[in-house]
């Protein structure tokens, strides 16, 4: 937006409560703070449009690229055998896989 005789300024467009144009457009913000601007009343409300709609497309991309890129899966589940000699519920599984040794059983006493 440009000041009435002013320097540009940026406004943030969800403070924005109301647009007059009486005849000079005039910004009302939430706060009831009122700045006069020379853009035409319909260039505001433009811009305010293009901007969320922006903003808009920006989430759905983040949410597609969100979605493109997880792809974490659940670790396998580890197989319980047991000596059957032994009793201790404290021992770690036994496993055939390598890479499934660096998951930790969780214990009650962990949880």
């Amino acid at each position: 937006m440009t000041r009435l005789n002013g320097p540009p300024f940026a406004v943030n467009p969800d403070l924005v409560q109301r647009i007059d144009s009486a005849p000079d457009t005039i910004l009302t913000l939430v706060d009831g703070t009122k700045y006069i601007v020379e853009e035409p009343m319909v260039d505001v409300i433009s811009s305010i449009n293009e901007h969320r709609s922006r903003m808009i497309a920006r989430a759905q991309e983040i949410q597609r690229e969100d979605a493109d890129h997880n792809h974490l899966r659940s670790a396998p589940a580890l197989r319980e055998d047991h000596d059957e000699d032994s009793d201790d519920d404290s021992a770690p599984p036994r496993t055939d896989r390598a890479e499934l040794a660096l998951v930790k059983r969780i214990t009650r006493e962990d949880s």
